[in-house]
């Protein structure tokens, strides 16, 4: 998206066997979700050939929804060391291709997403997913909790870097309405 504080970004929750994504278009302070889906892995089992997947299938997105901006989550440092580099590789293909294609990419830990979402960190995956679909009015949202965590990861990035209105700083309320005339309902 071109015109000045607005983006499209788009958030990635990574895996193997399922992977969500959301587009979530922002202007300012509002923030509206165009897509919220899962692309699904399960029946390829090489783990190259999900690779080469994962990297068609983001290049595709960007593609179609033209995002300037990635948000992504990163691995969750769990017990089992070969799903966090399963994971790592999923994210790194999902980075490299939203580099290529001139994005900015921005990453965000489980807990961050959680806490911007609910308050609450150590919140739910079904809490987070209840609480986006309240604030969207999330009817066919996809059934997968990683679509919901990829849209939380979008919109942990808009909370994150929400522009108000303007970036100029002011001292008074005379110079704000000055520099404002166009805002002022008279």
């Amino acid at each position: 998206m071109t015109e000045e504080n607005k983006h499209r970004i788009l958030g990635i929750d990574p895996g193997t066997s399922v992977m969500g994504y959301a587009i979530l278009d922002t202007h300012l302070n509002k923030s509206d979700v165009v897509a919220v889906s899962v692309i699904q892995m399960k029946k390829l089992a090489d783990q190259y050939a999900k690779l080469k997947y994962i990297y068609e299938k983001a290049n595709a997105l960007i593609t179609e929804y033209q995002p300037d901006i990635l948000a992504i989550e990163a691995p969750f440092y769990g017990k089992n060391v070969q799903s966090m580099l399963k994971l790592g590789r999923a994210q790194g293909v999902v980075i490299a291709a939203c580099l290529h294609a001139g994005m900015e990419v921005y990453e965000y830990s489980p807990r961050k997403i959680k806490q911007s979402i609910t308050g609450n960190g150590n919140a739910s995956k079904e809490q987070v997913a209840a609480m986006l679909s309240r604030m969207y009015n999330l009817t066919d949202a996809s059934p997968y909790l990683d679509a919901t965590d990829s849209l939380a990861a979008a919109v942990c990035h808009f909370y994150q870097h929400k522009l108000t209105f303007g970036t100029q700083k002011f001292t008074d309320w005379k110079t704000f309405i000055a520099n404002n005339e166009k805002r002022i309902i008279k």
